[in-house]
């Protein structure tokens, strides 16, 4: 860690910096962990999936499923984490499997968003200016989150916001500042993830918040998170939630584009063990260490339902449309 000097901090500047680390360059950082060609073909056509999603050219559903500290010690090795991410992500859209992930900050998106389908801009930093300005600017849909009191509005005022261009400071792929200058992002959308005064996932709330987004001008494309305020913060209250969002799609509602769910290869959550309890290493395979989740058990039976509401769905909307 390169410390500050003596004579900055004695003339008043940068008194509670310990030091800056030296961080690796986004384009470094791609050579060093470049797409392969299906990589890129799944990337592309996942945006552009969630896009004519978004523009009801599709009638499917969107289905969400370390940098900061990889080695969970508090060593907080950033450089470390970010290589570890983008090899992570190279891996699974390699498999096939176009990624969305949330956009916590404003510049890790440089090292990894070439490799995002979707984003997501969660209820704390919705109503940030920088993060409305960094969702102008991506070249994938962006979800923003209500607020966790259950606030849609700040949302609404996101997507508008998002939508128009801005100017911004911003690092480039060669890691330099810069003044970013973006065109706006008309695939940005809202996620209902309920707040504190409860769910808002049952169908009289997505009709009054379709209603809002309408209003505004937007177009009211509704994402649904299973988990957080919509689960009461119990991840086995997922399945019950979304089965409510698959009968509201097979009825036919069309504003619901997809949903998030919490989901992991085993249940529930785990805390880091202590170094008595033996360290990172007696972690449990397959759980988080974050939010609770469902099971993939569990998460099967949902993606079958809702693929199946999907279907219901299509079919009522041809019927409609042939008489």
């Amino acid at each position: 860690m390169a410390s500050t000097s003596s004579a900055s901090q004695k003339a008043g500047d940068d008194l509670r910096i310990a030091g800056y680390d030296p961080l690796i360059a986004p384009n470094i950082l791609q050579m060093e962990h470049p797409l392969s060609e299906r990589s890129e073909d799944v990337i592309a056509s996942g945006r552009k999936q969630a896009s004519d999603i978004l523009r009801r050219k599709d009638d499917r559903l969107i289905v969400v499923g370390l940098i900061n500290d990889p080695d969970l010690n508090d060593t907080f090795n950033i450089n470390k984490g970010l290589r570890v991410a983008r090899d992570l992500l190279c891996q699974i859209t390699d498999m096939g499997m176009p990624a969305g992930c949330e956009l916590l900050d404003t510049i890790s998106p440089q090292f990894l968003g070439d490799l995002f389908s979707w984003g997501a801009i969660g209820a704390r930093t919705t109503e940030s200016q920088l993060h409305r300005e960094l969702a102008s600017g991506v070249s994938f849909p962006v979800g923003f989150k209500n607020g966790t009191d259950g606030n849609a509005t700040i949302a609404v005022d996101a997507i508008r916001s998002a939508s128009h261009p801005h100017h911004f400071l911003g690092v480039t792929k060669s890691g330099l500042a810069a003044i970013t200058v973006t065109r706006g992002n008309p695939l940005c959308h809202i996620i209902l993830r309920g707040g504190n005064s409860g769910p808002n996932y049952a169908a009289e709330w997505v009709g009054r918040i379709s209603e809002q987004i309408k209003k505004a001008g937007v177009v009211d494309n509704i994402m649904i998170d299973c988990s957080h305020g919509n689960s009461s913060k119990d991840h086995r209250n997922q399945p019950g939630v979304s089965s409510n969002i698959a009968r509201q799609v097979a009825a036919g509602n069309r504003a619901i584009v997809g949903v998030m769910i919490e989901s992991n290869i085993n249940e529930g959550r785990q805390n880091i063990p202590g170094e008595a309890e033996g360290g990172v290493a007696a972690l449990k395979y397959g759980q988080s260490i974050t939010d609770a989740c469902v099971s993939w058990e569990q998460t099967v039976p949902m993606l079958q339902e809702l693929a199946q509401a999907v279907r219901d769905r299509r079919s009522s909307s041809s019927s409609t449309g042939s008489n």
